[in-house]
């Protein structure tokens, strides 16, 4: 007993760290991007080579939990010394010294490894397309020191999913091949970018007195919350245009619908002088969406 409890102890402490390690990065979270990536596969197989078996989809969330992971954990690093000033995040493993700056960059440099490797597993052109992924990951975090568009890059970031899952299926270079996925990018992109500009509201205050640049902390919530609007229409409008474009069967048109709906109340749980609702809005809503879009559209996608 005396010689296993050593052993015990050590396997306990490597647990806790991989749930705090976990946990700083809520990869539980990743449901809002890999329903993208999947949906992506899924029109690609249909637009292209049919059922490409599960292989290709295995990489494919090895890859976007790869990147996911690499984003967030670079996001903490490059946040620490912000967020132990702000109250809101001052809890925060690397504020809390719950884990330790190089702990951090280890983990992000074996989720880059897998990222990687899994594009490698898929074909020639995800693997080159991995270091214009890794600039948007890594670069992202830093975009609010310098403009306010930061939410637009994020978008964008989480924008690449789509486009990623549809290029591991069917890699091939044409404008016929490309534009469908772009359009799908696209509309990830808004929406993402649209809940972003709500999210960022609560730092308002903050980011004005730390010199962080954001659209609510430039132009105020009322209108932040508008150009999030605006987003979120446009978000729905491309999906439409993906779906008209490629002849989706009805349980499509649902998906969309649902993204429509899901957005109007969204929007519905906010507002410029109260966001006390803002988690659900934030959390609730948009897992909600991320899922009932892929399963309507994979339906859809079944029945041609």
């Amino acid at each position: 007993m005396r010689v296993e409890a050593p052993q015990s102890g050590a396997v306990a402490g490597v647990i806790r760290k991989i749930r705090v390690l976990l946990d700083s990065i809520k990869f539980e979270h990743t449901i809002f991007a890999l329903p993208f990536a999947y949906l992506g596969a899924a029109l690609a197989a249909r637009a292209s080579y049919g059922w490409p078996g599960w292989g290709p989809l295995i990489w494919v969330t090895l890859a976007m939990a790869g990147a996911r992971t690499v984003a967030m954990a670079v996001n903490r690093l490059a946040d620490a010394s912000m967020d132990a000033l702000n109250p809101r995040t001052a809890n925060r493993a690397l504020p809390q010294r719950l884990l330790k700056p190089a702990e951090m960059a280890l983990f992000a440099l074996a989720a880059g490894g897998l990222m990687v490797f899994s594009a490698a597993q898929l074909n020639p052109l995800c693997l080159a397309l991995t270091p214009v992924a890794a600039i948007f990951l890594v670069g992202y975090s830093y975009t609010k020191r310098f403009t306010w568009l930061c939410h637009f890059m994020l978008g964008l970031t989480d924008g690449i999913a789509p486009i990623g899952g549809w290029l591991a299926i069917n890699p091939t270079i044409s404008a016929a091949n490309l534009i469908p996925p772009l359009l799908l990018g696209l509309a990830v992109a808004a929406w993402v970018g649209g809940f972003d500009l709500i999210y960022s509201c609560q730092d308002i205050a903050f980011d004005k007195a730390h010199g962080l640049k954001s659209i609510p902390a430039r132009f105020g919530p009322e209108r932040a919350l508008q150009i999030s609007e605006i987003m979120h229409g446009a978000s729905v409008g491309l999906l439409a245009a993906v779906g008209g474009m490629l002849g989706l069967a009805w349980p499509f048109w649902i998906a969309v619908g649902c993204a429509a709906w899901l957005l109007i109340w969204e929007h519905r749980l906010v507002h410029p002088d109260d966001f006390s609702k803002l988690d659900v809005a934030f959390f609730n809503m948009n897992g909600y969406l991320a899922v009932s879009v892929f399963v309507f559209t994979l339906a859809a996608v079944i029945m041609d």
